[in-house]
């Protein structure tokens, strides 16, 4: 594509494809038996927790971790103000510990969905299952995308056999061994997270010319390429504006409704909790995958030493400012940049050990999320709280394993499609697939605490409501869908809603003036009214 593949040579692809293949084998393994749904999915429940932990924190841990959180520090405005949210997130596994996870453990269940539909009927499951499933299918693919795009740059294989390699590598240890394979490489993944993370960060700071000093006085206070000094280390930041979404009141009162769901109703990770031997097993697994945070500090301080670097050595290469699209001293296209520094930096061998952590984000994500979508999959079409024989459960398992593969090629497809539309239009499809998750937290959130605390009362009809009107309100505050329909009128229309404000230009267009993480405990609120509004007692 722009020739940076050049630096990347055969030894490196030797690192790369060595760990994949290292991970397969300790996969393979420590596959265990897979006779019933319960060893495919569920892994026995008789995995440790520490492990489950780990797996927790690697599929949190995506690509747009690896590689977005140390661009965000590199662009013009970055800082560390993203690590608020951790206050938030610990708060969230808290709390799921403490009281979603004994709920989990009092029935053989499968998933939230189950539970909901114990508790408030079939309707409800299947209501939760479909907005689980539309807003994991694009929010993966977008994770994959993201992480096969530097791929496609700073290595000779196309994007699509980047793609190819992510969803084989995935489907093939799904299959493997369900979800106890998919725990133990993420084990693996967690810790190729950490060791890229670290070699980077330490050869950075062993090319400045006082360290850690220089690091930290520079990031501290620096000017940046348009002349603004700034902290780049900046942490806690109190504004109250409104359409701010990295500050303090953001992290304590938004973004634990965001991890509510996330741990504690989203399939993606509760379904680890399902493997663990106990609930007080889960209660650990879920609250101690906390630790995962630093890693996030890690990547935040991979964005400061990027940021250094780039101060003290300007790039003068056309094909790296091209991949960076750096342009007036700063680079435009800042996802791009710790990739590009990995492969013309780094020296053979050890790019390749750190790429392999971009590769090992993507499949983490991706074979995760085969295992939960086959798991609801299953449990819309069979009943997964009946008992089996065990040929029946041979059967239910090769079922589960179709399913895989089927959700396998549905995601890599779909993968293509947004790269496709991305390469052939101006849509921002990255924002667009992320914000999805906005429109389903909320009632997800709602619904399953209508299940928890609702004991029994709870009315599908409201939650459809709740979720309908939450949608539309989530609609009107952000700006992803509207851009696709933008023109003059539209935009002029929009700008009379206190969400929006006009932003001239050649084009008109919006720019939103109301954060849309407030929606989170805004439309889970709305939900759970509905849902108990129009509720009734089941009798």
């Amino acid at each position: 594509m722009n020739g940076l593949h050049q630096f990347f040579t055969p030894l490196d692809w030797v690192v790369v494809f060595g760990y994949l293949l290292l991970t397969t084998l300790v996969g393979h393994r420590l596959r265990g038996r897979q006779a019933s749904i319960k060893d495919f999915f569920l892994g026995g429940r008789s995995l440790p927790w520490p492990a489950v932990s780990g797996s927790i924190i690697a599929t949190e841990i995506s690509g747009v971790t690896f590689i977005a959180v140390p661009g965000a520090v590199m662009a013009l405005t970055g800082d560390f103000t993203y690590l608020q949210w951790a206050i938030g997130s610990i708060l969230a596994r808290i709390v799921v510990g403490c009281y979603f996870v004994k709920v989990f453990y009092e029935k053989d269940i499968y998933s939230p969905y189950d539970f909901m539909g114990h508790r408030l009927g079939e309707g409800v499951k299947q209501l939760a299952t479909v907005l689980f499933t539309v807003g994991s299918v694009l929010a993966q693919s977008v994770r994959v995308l993201v992480a096969a795009l530097p791929l496609k740059v700073v290595t000779p294989l196309p994007f699509e056999w980047c793609i190819v390699v992510i969803g084989v590598f995935a489907v093939g240890w799904t299959l493997m061994g369900g979800m106890r394979t998919v725990i133990w490489t993420d084990v693996m993944q967690f810790g190729i997270f950490i060791a890229g993370g670290l070699t980077a960060l330490f050869w950075m700071v062993g090319t400045f010319e006082n360290g850690w000093e220089t690091l930290f006085s520079v990031a501290r206070a620096s000017e940046t390429f348009d002349g603004t000094l700034v902290d780049k280390m900046r942490i806690f930041k109190f504004d109250l504006a409104p359409e701010l979404q990295f500050t303090f009141w953001v992290a304590i009162f938004a973004v634990p409704f965001l991890n509510l769901n996330a741990f504690g109703v989203d399939q993606l990770n509760a379904q680890r909790m399902f493997c663990c031997r106990s609930a007080a097993d889960a209660r650990k697994a879920i609250i101690w995958s906390s630790v995962g945070q630093l890693v996030t500090v890690l990547m935040l301080m991979v964005g400061a030493a990027l940021f250094v670097f780039y101060v003290q050595h300007p790039p003068t290469d056309p094909l790296i400012m091209k991949a960076m699209k750096w342009s007036g001293g700063q680079p435009l296209a800042s996802d791009m940049v710790f990739p590009v520094w990995i492969v013309t930096e780094m020296p053979v061998a050890l790019r390749g050990l750190i790429l392999s952590g971009i590769f090992a984000a993507a499949i983490s994500s991706l074979d995760s999320i085969l295992a939960a979508l086959s798991q609801t999959t299953l449990s819309l079409m069979r009943r997964t709280d009946h008992e089996y024989s065990e040929s029946e459960h041979a059967k239910l398992v090769r079922l589960s394993r179709l399913l895989v593969v089927v959700w396998g090629v549905v995601l890599t497809g779909f993968t293509f499609v947004l790269f496709a539309v991305k390469e052939k239009t101006e849509v921002p499809i990255l924002p667009l697939a992320f914000g999805m998750t906005t429109y389903t937290v909320g009632p997800l959130l709602g619904m399953f605490l209508v299940a928890l605390l609702g004991k029994g009362r709870g009315s599908v009809k409201g939650l459809i409501a709740g979720a309908v009107i939450s949608f539309v309100l989530v609609l009107f505050v952000r700006n992803d869908v509207w851009v696709l329909f933008m023109n003059d009128a539209l935009a002029v229309w929009l700008s009379q809603l206190p969400t929006y404000e006009l932003v001239e230009g050649d084009t008109k267009t919006v720019k939103t003036t109301f954060a849309s993480e407030w929606m989170w405990p805004i439309t889970t609120f709305l939900t759970m009214g509905l849902g108990w509004i129009f509720g009734r007692k089941k009798g």
